[in-house]
Formats: C-alpha cells, structure tokens, sequence
C-alpha cells in the first residue's frame, strides 16, 4: 500500500476552525486509541510524553501494556507518510477511514513559558509549557490540554489555560442516569396501554401481552413493580414496537422458593434472584452499597445451581487486587492462598450460607463447609488472559474497580454453558483513573441493557444491621 502524504494543500486554513487538544501521557495510557477520539479536531503529542511513555513500557501491568500498544499505534502512524511530520498527520482510523483531524509532534524546542514559580525540571510543568506556547503561537485557535490529573487541570487553569477530563471513555456524565433494571408501573403507564391488555397462564406465572405507545419504552429483561392492593412483580420478556409480553415472576420472598435456606428480604432482592436462577441469563449484574447482599445472593444462587440442580460444575470467584489503604506487600503461597486475604467477604458468606441448615449439627456443618470450598475455585485476574471457562458460575466482585478493557477481557473468557455475575458499588472505586462515569461496571450495565440473555438490578435497601444501614446513610 502506497504511503499517504503527510496533510492537505493549505492545511492551515480548514484548521482556524477546529480545536487543538494537547494529550497528557496518562490519557494515552488509559486509552490507547485516545489519538482517533476528537473526530476533526488536530492533536498534539509534546515529546514529554513520548518520554514518558518509554519510561512505562517495561513491564507486564496494565500500564505497560497500554504503553506498548500506544507506542506501536504512533509507529504505525508516524510510518504511515513520506512527507515531513512537523505539518501533521493525516490520521486514518482502525477503519482506515481518513478522519479531517492531524496528529502533530513536538519537533522544535521550545524556551521557558511558564512562571518563575514553577521548576522546568519537572514533565507536568513542561507539558504546561508547550500548551502555553501553542496558544501564544495559534491564537486564533482554542487550545485544550486533556488529561486525567485533577492537579494537571487546576493548574493549567491557574495559568489561564484551558483544561479538560478526557471525556470519551465516560459512559454516563451523571451516574443518576444510569440504568437500574427496573420501573415502577403507574395509572400513567396502563393509561397508554390503552390499545389492549391479553393476559395467559404459563406454568405457575401469567404472561400478559400489552399494547400502547409506552411499550416501546420498556427494556427485555426490565422488572416491573407495582405497589398498592394489587401488587405486581413482572419482567418483560419481549419488546415488538408497541407491543410488549411481561411475566410474573417467582416469589422468592417465599420460604418454599428459598435459594440454599435463603430468602429475599426485599423486592430488589427478590428480583436480582430471579435473574441468578434463570438459566436464559448469561450476564447478570448487581449494583449495591455494603450490606444489600450482592455477594450472598450471588453464592447461595450458585451453590444451589452448582450442587444441587448440577448446573455448572464450580464456582470462580475474582476480584480487583486494589488495597483500601497502604499496601501490605507480597504475600506467601500459592495462587489461592494470595487471594485468600481478599476474599474476606467470600468466607464470611460462607459462613452464614452454612448457618442456613439449622438442623445440621457441628459435624454436617464442618463436612458441608468442605465440601463448599471444594467446589469453589479463588482466581487472580493477572492470569486470565487466554483462559476458557466451560459451564462455569463466575463472579467477578468489585468490579467498579475493573476498567471497560479489563471488564472486556474478563466476560470474553466465557465458554459455552457459563454465566457471569459482576458485582460492585460505583461509589466505592478505589483504581487511579477511574471514575463512576467511567467504571467498567457502569459500561457494561449501559452496553448489556436490554440483550435477552443479560439482566441487571440495583439492589437500594441495606440487611446488614441497623448499624450498618444508618452508617451508610450519615457517614
């Protein structure tokens, strides 16, 4: 393939119109593709970062990996023309459609802009540099500087400057917004199902076909609720434009329904077990603060469906590795043995699953405790890369803390006959970087919406304690 020329003519002139934005590293490392995000506006790389970059690229975490990739991305770039580079590059995208923005980089040396105050020495301060003298050198132009340090903008905006979050990975700008997997059903709501309501017994449930412009709102796989003297727990099966068929659900608050001597507290609950015993549901997502019973729900569905109706053959369980306070450096033993000290919450469920038989005595409890942990299997993320679960119950715990790539990497290893469940609270993220906005728990929960095989509650009542329930709500 011939080789492309490096810009247009007179590039100059389609340009006083755009934007320039000046990348901070950590932008490429979290976004190796940050380069083909800002449609027809140019980008510019100062040298600092591609310094950095090569500082990074050692390794085998994240980052590095990121670091590789980006550095591999402006090879090809750079690669890519004959002509000189200090015009800027004619960007083509993974789709090898020429987008109208150019990639520049810094090819000229650039004296001291910055106040006396602030050391030269230091990358943050010379990337301010470089953003200064490009608004100097292009005033006609808005000149941002994009990156993920909160500090890094509060100073460029110190200096006049204009600073930005990079906004392409953010799913939701507020988080209120976010899908929660169910909806309450008001007079509003049968008024415009004016067209007809048909309903069916099915088995033990009822199926009702409704007919009305509100239907094409709905979501396959959204539960329904309706409170007052006729109360409904339904979920809707199939959305055909205006048409849609709801279910009534299992009554899980039920003792007879009860999930490994568990039963549900409360509505969410009664409707997160409805999708983690559905063996149509691959994908399953719990959102939840501490206390509302994500992790209990989550084993007592998969112990049952594991050794009692025989249908997975084990339990994964993985979480993010990111410690709350100062590390407390490596520890000893085996991969399961590491993970043990995160698993905190695994054995503490554990534990009141075990309590559930109050008939068992001290010795069918210590041999329903073994055989508990036999069929439960503690894995580290670092190894999942290349991995196929087969008829497997994965549960993937924090997984606020997991970003959109990692979160990808994770639900492709599933094989045929496994279901995932990702559990977490999006406002407990403790990963750099990571906002709710753009957690990996959030995109998945937006992307999954509405796919007949996947289904998502936010689970909103504590059952900790009443200590608990009122800390969540003061602290």
């Amino acid at each position: 393939m011939a080789r492309k020329p490096a810009v247009s003519a007179d590039p100059d002139a389609a340009a006083k119109s755009t934007k320039l934005f000046v990348l901070d590293t950590n932008v490429l490392m979290h976004d190796p593709t940050s380069v083909y995000r800002f449609e027809e506006h140019d980008v510019f790389l100062p040298i600092m970062t591609l310094e950095e970059l090569d500082d990074h690229k050692k390794g085998m975490s994240e980052i590095a990996r990121n670091a590789r990739q980006v550095t591999r991305t402006l090879d090809a770039i750079v690669n890519s023309v004959d002509d000189a580079i200090d015009q800027g590059i004619a960007l083509y995208g993974p789709s090898r459609q020429l987008a109208s923005g150019r990639l520049f980089l810094q090819t000229e040396a650039i004296s001291s802009e910055l106040p006396a105050g602030l050391p030269t020495a230091k990358v943050d301060n010379q990337i301010l540099a470089v953003v200064i003298h490009l608004q100097r050198r292009h005033p006609e132009r808005p000149v941002i500087l994009v990156s993920k340090d909160i500090n890094m903008r509060i100073k460029a905006r110190t200096l006049g400057l204009q600073a930005q979050d990079y906004f392409n990975d953010k799913v939701l700008e507020d988080t209120d917004l976010l899908y929660t997997g169910m909806r309450e059903l008001t007079p509003a709501f049968w008024d415009d199902c004016g067209q007809g309501i048909e309903s069916a017994k099915k088995e033990a449930r009822t199926v009702y076909r409704l007919r009305g412009p509100v239907c094409s709102q709905l979501l396959v796989n959204q539960f329904l609720f309706q409170e007052g003297e006729r109360p409904l727990r339904a979920i809707v099966r199939q959305v055909s434009g205006t048409t849609a068929e709801i279910e009534t659900l299992i009554d899980y608050t039920h003792a007879k329904n009860g999930v490994w001597g568990i039963t549900a507290r409360n509505r969410e609950q009664n409707f997160a077990l409805n999708l983690l015993m559905n063996p149509e549901i691959d994908f399953v997502t719990l959102l939840g603060q501490a206390g509302t019973g994500k992790t209990l729900l989550t084993l007592a569905a998969g112990l049952t469906q594991v050794l009692e109706n025989r249908r997975y053959s084990e339990i994964i369980m993985t979480r993010v590795t990111v410690p709350v306070g100062e590390d407390i450096g490596f520890l000893p033993g085996t991969e399961e043995e590491k993970m043990g000290p995160w698993m905190g919450a695994l054995e503490d469920n554990l534990e009141v699953l075990n309590k559930s038989d109050e008939t068992a005595g001290d010795w069918g409890r210590a041999a329903t405790s073994d055989l508990l942990r036999n069929r439960i299997r503690i894995k580290s993320l670092n190894f999942m890369r290349g991995r196929t679960f087969l008829s497997k119950f994965l549960i993937i715990d924090e997984a606020q803390n997991l970003t959109p790539k990692q979160m990808k990497t994770l639900i492709t290893r599933a094989g045929p006959g496994t279901k995932v469940i990702c559990l977490g609270n999006i406002a407990q993220i403790d990963t750099p970087y990571l906002t709710e906005g753009s957690s990996g728990l959030t995109y998945v929960v937006d992307r999954f919406k509405g796919w007949q095989h996947a289904g998502h509650i936010t689970l909103q009542r504590g059952e900790r304690s009443r200590l608990a329930d009122h800390a969540a709500e003061v602290l």
